[in-house]
């Protein structure tokens, strides 16, 4: 595995390096030797945070991970990363074009998780148009973490979102 690691707001010392080599290069099992495994450190008043994504054909996976310890926030995203893999590993091989991506060892791996995605629940709803500022009023009033809406500006249908940091995020579709 080839790892590229960032440093935001902290320098990536060689000890930093080498634990982020050693933990997450116990996820070797499930990669092939060229998968590139992009790792960002970051620093933000006392949190401790790291970004782990890995780009397969077809997927990324990604976990971050935070704590007041960056040797503790990187064994934090490991056990997310490997707990991810494990749960999605059928639906990651079931994509032909992903599945070379991955090691053989973990494409025949037997799994005891239960894997199956179930639908619970089913809504429907009316999009009304609005613009993404109201969007966010009405997220807050529905005590919601998104809000689909028509957007009045583009018509077409978008995401607002709440963020960790009490900030609103937008995804608009991209055809």
């Amino acid at each position: 595995m080839r790892f590229t690691i960032i440093g935001r707001n902290i320098d990536v010392t060689p000890g930093l390096k080498a634990a982020i080599e050693e933990k997450i290069g116990k996820l070797n099992r499930y990669f092939n030797p060229d998968t590139e495994i992009i790792a960002t450190l970051s620093v933000q008043k006392d949190k401790q945070n790291i970004e782990v994504t890995i780009p397969v054909k077809g997927s990324i996976i990604r976990a971050e991970e935070s704590s007041n310890d960056m040797y503790v926030s990187i064994d934090l995203v490991e056990e997310v990363i490997e707990r991810q893999l494990r749960r999605y590993r059928k639906k990651l091989i079931d994509k032909k074009q992903s599945a070379q991506s991955f090691s053989e060892l973990f494409i025949n791996e037997e799994t005891d998780v239960d894997d199956e995605i179930k639908i619970v629940k089913t809504k429907k709803f009316a999009i009304k148009p609005m613009d993404p500022e109201e969007a966010c009023v009405q997220m807050e009033l529905l005590g919601h973490s998104f809000y689909v809406f028509l957007n009045a500006e583009t018509d077409e249908v978008s995401v607002v979102y709440k963020r960790k940091n009490n900030t609103y995020g937008l995804i608009e579709p991209e055809f």
